[in-house]
C-alpha cells in the first residue's frame, strides 16, 4: 500500500487516495459536506463508485475496529465508531452540531450520545487572523454558548466557538446551517471533486460561484448568510461583521470576519490557513 492510500470497507473496488483539492464535496461516509483534503478514489472509470469521497475523519476501519474516542465534554462515554447509528433512519442526531444523523457516527452505548466524526474531532482552540497578522484571535470550543451567537442572537444552542474575552461567539450549528443551505447542490450530479459545474439536475446551476484558483475551472458555490451578523450598531445599524467601520468597530468586524472562516473551515473538517482563505473566498458579501 502506498503512503497516503487506504483500503476502505465503504468502496472496496479501489483504495482511495489521500488528495487535497480546494472544492467543496459531499462526504460518502457520514453524508455531511467537506471541502480540502479527502480520501477519494483515484480511478476515473469506476462505476461502482465515481467521486467517491470521504472525509480523513472518516476513512477509519471497521475490522479491527479503531479504540474508543473519548471526549472531554462527555468523560463517562466511550464512543464508538461506527458505519451508522443503531435504530431507525433519521431518529439520530448529533450532539455538536444538532443535524441528523445519515450515516457513519461515533455512538456511545452506554449514555446514546452521537457525533459526527468531523464534530467529534473539532480543535478545542483555533487561531483566526488575517494573512497581514494585523487582527487576531484565540477561539476555544464550548459544550454550550454563554453568550449570544454572532449568527443567531442565541445562546443555548449546540457547542460553540468562543474568544476568551466573550465578544465574539459561533454556534457550530450555525455555521453547519449555512453551509448545507448554500451548498445543497453539492453531492447531487456533480459532488465537487473535479472540473464543471455542481448541478442539481436537469443541467441547471442551482447557486452563484466563484472560481477556485487551481481546481480546473470549477464554480464553487458561495457561502450565503455567513456575513451576517445579529448584532446592529446603535448608530444606525450594520447588518454584516465583515463590513468595514472605522476604529473598535472596524476591528471587531475584521476579527469577526476572520474567526467565521477558520470555524467554518474545521467544521468542514480541514481546520487550516489555506482552506480558511479559500472559505473567505466564498463569502457572499
Amino acid at each position: 500500500m502506498r503512503f497516503g492510500e487506504v483500503a476502505h470497507f465503504s468502496h472496496p473496488q479501489h483504495r482511495l487516495r489521500l488528495e487535497q483539492l480546494d472544492t467543496p464535496f459531499r462526504c460518502d461516509g457520514c453524508k455531511e459536506a467537506g471541502i480540502g483534503a479527502r480520501y477519494r478514489c483515484p480511478v476515473t472509470a469506476c462505476r461502482a463508485g465515481a467521486d467517491h469521497d470521504l472525509h480523513r475523519q472518516c476513512a477509519l476501519p471497521l475490522s479491527p475496529p479503531p479504540p474508543p474516542l473519548r471526549h472531554p465534554f462527555y468523560p463517562s462515554c466511550a464512543f464508538h465508531f461506527l458505519a451508522r447509528a443503531p435504530g431507525a433512519p433519521g431518529t439520530r442526531y448529533c450532539n455538536a452540531c444538532g443535524r441528523d444523523v445519515a450515516g457513519f457516527v461515533y455512538h456511545c452505548r452506554a449514555c446514546g450520545f452521537d457525533l459526527h466524526p468531523c464534530c467529534a474531532t473539532l480543535p478545542h482552540v483555533l487561531d483566526a487572523g488575517s494573512a497581514s497578522g494585523r487582527v487576531g484571535v484565540r477561539l476555544y470550543l464550548h459544550p454550550k454558548a454563554e453568550t449570544a451567537c454572532h449568527r443567531c442572537g442565541h445562546r443555548g444552542r449546540s457547542w460553540t466557538y468562543r474568544s476568551h474575552c466573550k465578544s465574539y461567539s459561533l454556534h457550530v450549528a450555525c455555521v453547519m446551517d449555512l453551509v448545507v443551505e448554500s451548498w445543497s447542490g453539492v453531492g447531487r450530479g456533480n459532488k465537487g471533486g473535479g472540473g464543471g459545474s455542481s448541478v442539481a439536475g436537469g443541467g441547471r446551476s442551482v447557486y452563484d460561484g466563484a472560481v477556485v484558483p487551481g481546481s480546473g475551472g470549477y464554480r464553487v458555490p458561495v457561502i450565503r448568510g455567513a456575513a451576517k451578523s445579529s448584532h446592529a450598531s446603535r448608530e444606525g445599524g450594520w447588518s454584516s461583521y465583515w463590513g468595514m467601520r472605522k476604529g473598535k468597530v472596524k476591528r471587531c468586524c475584521e476579527i469577526a470576519g476572520f474567526a467565521g472562516q477558520v470555524v467554518i473551515s474545521a467544521v468542514l473538517g480541514d481546520p487550516t490557513a489555506l482552506i480558511a482563505g479559500v472559505i473567505g473566498s466564498l463569502i457572499a458579501r
